[in-house]
């Protein structure tokens, strides 16, 4: 990465499934991302509890004395239906809640494979920053081809003039950990001239916090 300038990354929100998957590379794979992240001094910031692959690389990042925040709505929390957050736990009402401070206390995102629920993180967070509600890094961590098929698609959707050339930068791919967590400190923000003038209101409820009612 030399000549590069590098941002500071302190916390990365991993948005992943709570099923482990098909085939055993997936955990193994969540497990190195932890461990890559706790040996880089990076903390976690990850949806909460101790399921599927959320289990596999919140447990790799506390094993390496890095700090760990699970965000859970508190629906989730009854008759303790996903585990116990490994590392401290902020309780939200709604999913919208969670994504909002998700995006809030992260300096950067990075999904594995998982279900509907990773997917709309994903592509939710992706959306706010083509509309400059934020500028920071966003990638997936292609483990064994997994994201092959989507990012085809969003590549398909770029030559159908659907999605612009400008906003298909804004989701990065690697398949290793190391090299993804390379990109997302060398990502450069492009924003789009005319959806950088958006002005994002304050919500009423929370004084300097964005209202991110909008869902696309």
């Amino acid at each position: 990465m030399e000549g590069v300038s590098v941002r500071k990354i302190k916390k990365i929100c991993v948005f992943c499934g709570a099923n482990s998957g098909k085939d055993v590379a997936f955990v193994n794979a969540a497990f190195h991302l932890g461990e890559v992240l706790g040996k880089r001094k990076i903390d976690l910031v990850y949806g909460g509890g101790k399921l599927g692959l959320m289990g596999c690389v919140s447990t790799a990042v506390a094993q390496h004395e890095r700090q760990v925040l699970g965000i859970i709505p508190s629906a989730f929390t009854v008759n303790n239906l996903v585990g116990e957050t490994c590392g401290k736990e902020i309780k939200v009402a709604t999913m919208q809640e969670r994504l909002v401070m998700m995006m809030e206390l992260s300096d950067a995102f990075i999904a594995l494979p998982g279900g509907f629920g990773t997917l709309e993180e994903l592509f939710q967070m992706i959306s706010w920053a083509q509309l400059s509600i934020h500028n920071k890094p966003i990638g997936v961590l292609n483990i064994n081809g997994v994201f092959n098929g989507l990012l085809s698609f969003v590549d398909h959707a770029v030559k159908q003039e659907f999605i612009t050339p400008r906003a298909r930068k804004i989701l990065i791919s690697a398949t290793t950990a190391d090299e993804l967590v390379d990109k997302l400190q060398a990502f450069r923000f492009e924003s789009d001239p005319a959806l950088s003038k958006l002005k994002w209101s304050p919500s009423s409820s929370q004084k300097e916090k964005l209202d991110l009612t909008l869902r696309l």
